[in-house]
C-alpha cells in the first residue's frame, strides 16, 4: 500500500531470543516450522504513556498459548515482561503497539519438529489513537463472515496460534472488498462468537449480552470491559447468542487490543445505534488504561 512504511524495513530495535538487535537484523530462514506448519504463537498489546496495559496478562498468556501448542517458551513471563519493557525504552514509545512472538525454529522440517528450537522476539511500534471520539461514535460495519470458528476439540482454540487467525485475514478481506470495515463469525453451532480479530458485546433491554468464549479467546479486553460494566452495576449476561438475537439488541460493540472499545452500527441485517452504555465503557476504558 502506498505511503505505507514496510514492517521489515524500520529503524529500531526488536528483542530477539535475549537481545535487542537492529530492526532490519531480526529475520528468520524462509524453512522456518512455524512460517510452514502454524507453530506460532503472539500477542496483541498496548503502550499508553509509555507503560504496556495489562502487561503481566498478555505474558502469561503468550507462554500458556506456547503449552497449548506443546511449545515450551524458553523465558518466563516475569522475563518477558521485562523484555517489553526494555523494548519499549530502547524504542522512546510512548503510545504504540506490542507484538510478542514465540515460534519453532528450522531445525527440522516436516509436521514432527521435536528437535527444532523455540524462539522468542518482541517488537514495538507507534500507534497514537486513530480514532476522534466523533468518528468512533458513528459505529462501523460488520458482514457476517462463512467462515466459522471452530470446535475447540478440533484446533486449540484457548491458544492465541497464529494458525488459528487464517480463517480470519479471509473473512476481513472479503468484508473490506465488500465495503465493510469487519466480519462477525460464528462458531460451528452457528452461535455468535466474536469479529475477526475482537469480542462482541450487544445491549438488550439495558443489559450487556456477550457469548461464552468456549471456543475463542476470552479477550483479555473483554475482560477489562467486563469488569468496567460491573462496577457501573450494569448486569453482564455470559451466554450462547443465535444470530437472529441481533434484531433485539439497540447498541453493539468490539472489544481488543487494537480495537479498544469500538461501537458498531450494522452487523448484516442487523442496525444498532451507539449510545449512552458504548460511550460510557468508552470513556471508562480510556480513563483506565491512562490512569
Amino acid at each position: 500500500m502506498a505511503g505505507v512504511l514496510p514492517f521489515d524495513d524500520r529503524d529500531g530495535f526488536i528483542w530477539f531470543d535475549g537481545a535487542l538487535i537492529p530492526w532490519r537484523d531480526a529475520k528468520v530462514h524462509v524453512l522456518t516450522h512455524g512460517l510452514h506448519y502454524g507453530s506460532c504463537v503472539f500477542e496483541g498489546e498496548r503502550v499508553y504513556g509509555g507503560k504496556v496495559f495489562k502487561l503481566a496478562e498478555h505474558s502469561e498468556r503468550l507462554v500458556k498459548s506456547g503449552e497449548l501448542l506443546g511449545m515450551k517458551v524458553p523465558f518466563t513471563a516475569a522475563e518477558i515482561d521485562a523484555a517489553t519493557n526494555d523494548t519499549v525504552k530502547a524504542n522512546g514509545i510512548v503510545d504504540g503497539y506490542v507484538r510478542p512472538v514465540a515460534w519453532r525454529g528450522s531445525e527440522m522440517m516436516g509436521v514432527a519438529a521435536q528437535a527444532n528450537r523455540i524462539h522468542l522476539a518482541v517488537a514495538v511500534w507507534s500507534w497514537p489513537s486513530y480514532w476522534s471520539p466523533e468518528a468512533r461514535m458513528r459505529g462501523i460495519r460488520l458482514n457476517i463472515s462463512e467462515w466459522r470458528r471452530p470446535h475447540p476439540q478440533t484446533a486449540p482454540t484457548a491458544s492465541k496460534a497464529a494458525g488459528l487467525y487464517m480463517i480470519c485475514t479471509m473473512s476481513k478481506h472479503k468484508a473490506e472488498g465488500e465495503g465493510f470495515e469487519d466480519s462477525l463469525m460464528l462458531d460451528w453451532r452457528g452461535q455468535v462468537a466474536e469479529a475477526t480479530g475482537a469480542n462482541v458485546f450487544f445491549v438488550m433491554d439495558g443489559e450487556l449480552h456477550t457469548p461464552t468464549p468456549d471456543c475463542f479467546l476470552n479477550g483479555i479486553t473483554r475482560q477489562t470491559v467486563i469488569a468496567l460494566a460491573k462496577a457501573r452495576g450494569i448486569k453482564v449476561v455470559e451466554r450462547a447468542i443465535m444470530p437472529d438475537e441481533l434484531a433485539k439488541a439497540t447498541e453493539c460493540f468490539l472489544t481488543g487490543t487494537a480495537a479498544e472499545v469500538t461501537p458498531v452500527r450494522e452487523i448484516g441485517p442487523h442496525t444498532f445505534t451507539p449510545g449512552e452504555i458504548s460511550r460510557a465503557l468508552i470513556a471508562d476504558y480510556e480513563a483506565l488504561v491512562r490512569a
